[in-house]
């Protein structure tokens, strides 16, 4: 049977319908707490946190990149026990003339308030630093034939000869009582410095294998150093020519990563009184034994080429990690070097 509906139930029934609509989206936005909304204005997701930030020469956390102040520091025995290293975030230990050794000490992470002895550089110092980008370099002199070169190099330049913040101690005899105050320092390079950037390090947890190693010594003609492990402080402490080593600033020193880089070693173009010097060439590859949480590594270290770092690698093919803190780099003498 059909019925038929008047004007009147069809605009009645039209009602109705809407109502029923109205009420099923009422309950909707209910029961899922919004309205349907486009596509487009979906809720966003909020992004990931970002990783702390660490220093690329420690791999320590810290709050922001610091300025590269770069310092060659003297390590004969009169210039001992230098002051401000025990804050440095890597020491190099170099060959010199009559087969002793001097410091080169990088700062960015902290910077102490005084650093010295300050002493002379050499020729070797350039192709180490150019890794750094272009760091404030501190450094009492050089041979004048040299000097030029030092000062044209890439580096902020803070030649104790040109820029203030030097003073020297007389408790100590010269030449081994030149120390500088560092802001004072970092006011004269102020803007023009660059600050910690990539140059190789990688750290992380200890890798397996390597030997169970309690100490390590390497030496050069007139200088001997020593690393022991101290499971205590759990980092390596450091002796030279037999003694304990110690900052001025009070404590020992050593760091959690000592690396023995082996490389080539030839006569430096620049005499010092007479002697032609040791200059250790850090570009090229060869082999190296890191040492840290108490087990020798031995490794691969690549550098091509000046202007960049160096990687370490293991026999495996993976990077060599280092642990987090202060990093000792010793660089030794590697096959086809000089006596």
């Amino acid at each position: 049977m059909v019925v038929v509906l008047t004007s009147r139930q069809r605009i009645i029934a039209a009602i109705s319908s809407a109502v029923a609509l109205i009420i099923l989206a009422t309950g909707y936005f209910l029961l899922t707490g919004h309205a349907a909304t486009p596509r487009s204005h979906a809720r966003r997701r909020t992004p990931p946190a970002p990783p702390p930030l660490t220093s690329p020469f420690t791999g320590e956390r810290i709050k922001a990149l610091g300025p590269e102040l770069i310092f060659k520091i003297d390590n004969v025995e009169q210039a001992r026990p230098p002051t401000g290293l025990k804050y440095a975030d890597i020491v190099y230990l170099l060959p010199v003339e009559g087969g002793l050794s001097r410091i080169m000490a990088v700062f960015s992470s902290h910077i102490p308030r005084v650093v010295g002895p300050v002493r002379s550089a050499r020729q070797e110092d350039i192709e180490l630093l150019r890794q750094f980008g272009r760091p404030a370099f501190a450094y009492s002199g050089a041979q004048p034939n040299l000097l030029p070169h030092v000062e044209q190099a890439r580096i902020v330049d803070l030649y104790a000869g040109i820029v203030g913040g030097y003073y020297r101690d007389y408790h100590r005899i010269e030449p081994y009582n030149l120390y500088a105050h560092t802001r004072t320092l970092l006011a004269e390079a102020k803007g023009r410095e660059s600050k910690a950037r990539d140059i190789g390090f990688r750290f992380g947890p200890a890798p397996p294998g390597g030997v169970p190693t309690s100490s390590y010594s390497i030496s050069y003609p007139a200088a001997r150093f020593e690393f022991r492990w101290s499971p205590a402080q759990r980092r390596w402490l450091v002796w030279m020519d037999g003694t304990p080593s110690y900052d001025a600033d009070g404590g020992r020193l050593g760091g959690p990563t000592i690396v023995i880089q082996y490389v080539l070693v030839r006569p430096s173009v620049f005499r010092e009184l007479g002697i032609e010097p040791p200059y250790a060439t850090t570009v090229g590859s060869g082999r190296a034994v890191v040492l840290r949480n108490g087990r020798a590594y031995v490794v691969r270290w690549s550098r091509p080429d000046a202007n960049g770092g160096t990687t370490f690698t293991l026999p495996d093919g993976h990077r060599m990690l280092f642990a987090r803190g202060q990093v000792w780099v010793v660089f030794g003498y590697g096959p086809h070097s000089m006596a």
